[in-house]
């Protein structure tokens, strides 16, 4: 992945060839992933089958649905080939829509607007990365302060904080996905306040959490990395590592890890204590003479500023303030919510994640439907005889009817329901989420949702494409059949 600096209020950016590349990547790899599960659910399946089966024989004297579910259930098991073609098709499809839906649920989650606890990002108006003084914080908490009792926070400092980018690498030749780190340098304690959603972390994560932030407080060449970024790196807390900085000239750091990033959020990511960045760059001013390039003028070490705000009338309110160019114009800034900040980065990959949602998404529920069209019609025409014996015995056409979408019913739940839990346990448990970097995501877990939306898709799925087939099923004419076997 390569690292730019254009593009994004975040300061780095995923550049879209690479993006189309990931995704047909991801896709490639979630539909092989869905064959083997699938392939290996197969026995799961089978013995749901056979266990719901022998449960029917044993209890079809208890009433005629009983008996009526039982011959459902053979019909699966005449042509166990076909169910299972069918079954795999199905649950590679679910497979593939629930990590996709997860994916663009997620998103439409993060650009949505709340109503309370409002996150707005400050960024510089006119320019990508965004560079702005650092002198800019105090004059923003100032600006805060000056809004009504009622609109601003109840302690302003604590709901503020900077961000400084830093890219580097642990080699100074070659820099590879492997050495590559990049660090948000940042005040420890926001860590707590600012950085994390509440309930995002555990109490245990919490207790570690605090015990990082005074240990980065106390010595600031100390820095906590996601792990991820460890586990790419090839290294572990307590490591200790010189970084060379991209970017920034003449500066270096020599950081100790001293803790994991808690969160799925910032797995990849890297923080320091913004101390040991300002430090390092007033040694550079002491070693040469002069101010460093990021600090001549009025200066450009700060690239982002988060602020949270009780309510949207708060927001309005501080953003008239902070987008004020009488207040702020050199350079001038631009205050957003954090969804909105979010919703201009995604923008670049609109046309990608338009085409996901209302092209891909809708191509693979209609292969479904016509997968399991295609079988059950193979299905009605090999059994033209029994459905008419069924008939001449005094079966009910919409019984007829219901007996073939019956077959195909439960086929589209069971590999909806198999799909969705394996899908859920593979991705969440054992993988640790789904690794498509997108803006500050890098990575997406699968939905808690998606183990009711499997079935159901799986079900409504194989209904519309076995309605057809059905309707030819309970049109059989049994005088027409015996009269050919004849």
């Amino acid at each position: 992945m390569n690292i730019s600096y254009a593009g994004s209020p975040f300061g780095f950016d995923t550049g879209l060839a690479e993006l189309g590349g990931w995704l047909a990547f991801v896709l490639s790899v979630l539909i092989l992933l869905g064959l083997v599960l699938g392939v290996i659910s197969l026995v799961p399946f089978y013995f749901t089958l056979l266990a719901g089966e022998f449960t029917l024989f044993l209890t079809q004297n208890f009433g005629r649905g009983f008996k009526f579910l039982l011959i459902s259930f053979r019909g699966l098991r005449r042509n166990l080939l076909r169910t299972s073609l069918t079954y795999l098709a199905t649950f590679v499809l679910t497979f593939v829509i629930c990590v996709i839906w997860s994916v663009l649920t997620f998103i439409d989650l993060v650009t949505t607007e709340r109503e309370t606890d409002f996150k707005a990002i400050v960024t510089e108006r006119y320019q990508a990365p965004s560079q702005m003084p650092s002198k800019y914080e105090g004059d923003i908490v100032e600006a805060i302060k000056s809004l009504p009792e009622h609109l601003r926070p109840a302690n302003v400092e604590d709901n503020v904080m900077t961000w400084s980018f830093i890219g580097g690498s642990t080699d100074p030749k070659v820099r590879s996905m492997e050495n590559i780190i990049f660090f948000f340098a940042l005040e420890p304690k926001k860590l707590l306040t600012m950085q994390y959603e509440p309930g995002e972390l555990t109490e245990a994560d919490v207790e570690s959490l605090r015990t990082h932030i005074k240990t980065m407080e106390d010595n600031p060449r100390c820095v906590m990395v996601g792990p991820d970024k460890l586990k790419a790196m090839n290294k572990r807390v307590g490591d200790r590592i010189k970084v060379y900085t991209l970017g920034i000239v003449d500066i270096e750091f020599e950081v100790e890890i001293i803790g994991e990033l808690p969160g799925d959020r910032m797995s990849s990511s890297a923080v320091m204590n913004r101390a040991y960045y300002y430090q390092s760059l007033q040694d550079y001013e002491r070693r040469t003479g002069k101010k460093h390039p990021l600090e001549e003028g009025n200066g450009r070490t700060l690239n982002l500023v988060w602020i949270k705000l009780p309510n949207k009338e708060a927001f309005e309110a501080a953003a008239a303030l902070v987008n004020d160019p009488a207040k702020f114009s050199a350079p001038a800034i631009k205050m957003e919510t954090a969804s909105s900040a979010v919703g201009s980065f995604l923008e670049a990959y609109r046309d990608i994640l338009w085409g996901a949602r209302y092209l891909f998404l809708p191509a693979v529920a209609i292969t479904m439907s016509l997968v399991v069209a295609n079988a059950i019609s193979i299905s009605v025409r090999e059994r033209r005889t029994e459905l008419a014996v069924l008939k001449v015995l005094g079966f009910q056409p919409w019984q007829l009817l219901l007996l073939v979408l019956s077959e195909a019913l439960m086929v589209g739940a069971l590999s909806g329901m198999i799909s969705t839990g394996l899908a859920y346990y593979m991705v969440n448990i054992v993988g640790g989420g789904i690794k498509f970097p997108i803006a500050f995501f890098p990575k997406f877990m699968i939905r808690d949702s998606v183990l009711w939306l499997g079935p159901l898709l799986g079900m409504v799925t194989s209904l519309v494409g076995s309605l057809l087939p059905a309707i030819s099923a309970c049109r059989v004419k049994a005088s027409n059949v015996f009269a050919k076997v004849s």
